[in-house]
């Protein structure tokens, strides 16, 4: 029988959320902090072809390392796990500061983005080893205020940076607080540590890998760089399929699986990871691309854009922390992933309906409704997951419904950047515009801006007409999220924090 272990006092937790929190917000800015910056790097860089991968390559790394993340914590302790991460994440950051180039930055991103999955997934992970199911919702709700509020006031951060100083900067400004949090951590945490040697499934994680690469491959290439039936769009499909076969294969043989097989027949991991990735869907198709159309249309500054999406900050905060409070204080939850992605799906709907004459307050509308139902769901599904397996399963659980909403972040990015830039080209096209540079590749707010009144005109409706439709595409997507969701069961939220098995060592650095 499981002994309840002796929990930290109200104080010391505090201390080391606080520490987790200055974390978060590292790896929550640096998925959003580059959106607002993102037409001026382009342009500097001159490489509009690849906006898309500046955000995927993080997403696509982060969604590679959580189950990694996510193992290694259950194996040899989540502490050094997490530490590794906040490093591996600062490295990623100076070397995209100093990126000459489009295929530096993205190769910087993607390191940066190893780091930053850690970071993701050990905050989740770390709360579950503090404190109860049941008194999580409290900080589960403010860790969904955290990261919503970190991914929309990124581009805000990010434009500041961007009009003040320079697209660098919006890297260079994670080193203080990394440190910061590599300190906090170094003093505050103590965590229990296996005694037993740890077997890494290697075969597992790079099957795992090779698939999730070759699935933002097709879409990302599919339609722009590549024919939809092209052969190498094929091929990389039919290679993503052949690996994703091979990994449950390796999975069954692992000693230690890098996602255990026997969650998959839970209800209450299997329907929770499948609703993370619509939420994925929904939430960076909007957060990567509103800033675009609020500078290339509305005529904003990077600054500006960024407080322009504040209304998304506010339904996020408020929705996060008051269903992280209702579910502390009544146990009950299924409410919460039902009314989020209904929302969600209304919120996309609407962001749909903006045009080059719509007023800002009626955006911002759009923009809260988004984001209120954004704040119900993010912590409440890990919540949901974590409450359901045993405790040497919480990382590896955790890692996993993180990895299926980054793996429909990595989708959503791609797949809208890629339909964005084909219907730009041909709404270009066809007005007739006569662009000062070549082709789409170098435009720039500060340019555009610059340009002639018609002109600027043509390219704000060009910019008005290709981007909005897309959120109406992504709609019906997440919608299948707000069907699943029906699915979800509801069982008691322990009041009892999870025992660590014998083999770990009750206190650890």
């Amino acid at each position: 029988m499981d002994i309840e272990p002796p929990r930290l006092g109200r104080r010391q937790v505090n201390l080391v959320f606080f520490g987790l929190m200055v974390a978060l917000l590292l790896a929550a800015l640096d998925q959003t902090i580059v959106s607002t910056a993102l037409p001026t790097i382009v342009g500097d860089l001159h490489g509009v072809e690849h906006i898309g991968w500046i955000v995927t390559a993080y997403l696509l790394a982060s969604t590679i390392g959580l189950p990694i993340y996510g193992k290694l914590g259950d194996l040899v302790g989540r502490k050094v796990v997490f530490q590794a991460a906040i490093v591996i994440f600062l490295i990623g950051s100076v070397l995209c500061g100093m990126s000459q180039n489009m295929p530096e930055l993205v190769a910087f991103r993607a390191l940066q983005g190893l780091g930053g999955g850690g970071l993701m997934i050990g905050v989740q992970a770390i709360v579950a080893d503090l404190v109860s199911p049941r008194e999580r919702g409290r900080y589960t709700g403010i860790i969904g205020a955290v990261w919503g509020l970190s991914s929309v006031i990124g581009p805000l951060i990010g434009g500041f940076l961007t009009d003040q100083a320079s697209w660098r900067w919006c890297f260079y400004v994670n080193l203080p607080l990394g440190l910061l949090a590599f300190v906090l951590t170094s003093v505050l945490l103590k965590l229990p540590k296996p005694r037993v040697r740890p077997r890494l499934d290697i075969l597992g994680t790079a099957l795992l890998a090779g698939t999730s690469t070759c699935v933002v491959l097709v879409t990302s290439w599919g339609g722009t760089e590549y024919a939809w039936n092209s052969p190498m769009i094929v091929s990389l499909a039919a290679l993503a399929v052949v690996l994703a076969v091979g990994f449950v294969f390796a999975e069954r043989a692992a000693a230690e699986p890098i996602i255990p097989l026997h969650l998959f027949r839970q209800n209450l991991f299997v329907v929770p990871a499948a609703i993370s990735v619509f939420v994925g869907v929904g939430m960076f198709a909007a957060i990567a691309y509103l800033p675009t159309f609020l500078q290339m249309v509305n005529g904003a500054t990077a600054t500006e854009s960024g407080l322009l999406m504040l209304p998304m900050v506010a339904g996020i905060t408020l929705t996060s922390i008051g269903s992280g409070r209702v579910i502390a204080a009544t146990g009950r939850y299924r409410m919460f992933p039902i009314a989020g992605m209904g929302v969600l799906t209304l919120g996309l709907v609407l962001l749909s309906r903006m045009t080059a004459d719509s007023s800002m307050a009626l955006n911002g509308l759009y923009m809260f409704v988004t984001g209120l139902g954004l704040g119900m769901m993010m912590q409440t599904l890990v919540l949901i997951v974590q409450n359901s397996v045993e405790y040497r399963d919480v990382g590896a659980a955790t890692s996993a419904v993180n990895y299926f909403r980054q793996t429909g972040a990595s989708l959503g990015t791609s797949l809208v950047g890629a339909v964005f830039i084909h219907r730009l080209t041909t709404e270009l096209a066809g007005s007739g515009a006569r662009l000062p540079v070549r082709g789409i590749n170098s435009i720039t707010p500060q340019m555009v801006q610059q340009l002639p009144p018609p002109v600027r005109t043509v390219i704000a409706h060009a910019y008005a007409a290709a981007l909005p439709p897309i959120f109406l595409y992504v709609a019906p997507v997440v919608a299948i999220g707000f069907v699943l969701a029906f699915f979800v069961k509801e069982i008691p939220l322990s009041e009892r924090l999870a025992a660590p098995p014998a083999d770990m060592a009750a206190h650890s650095g």
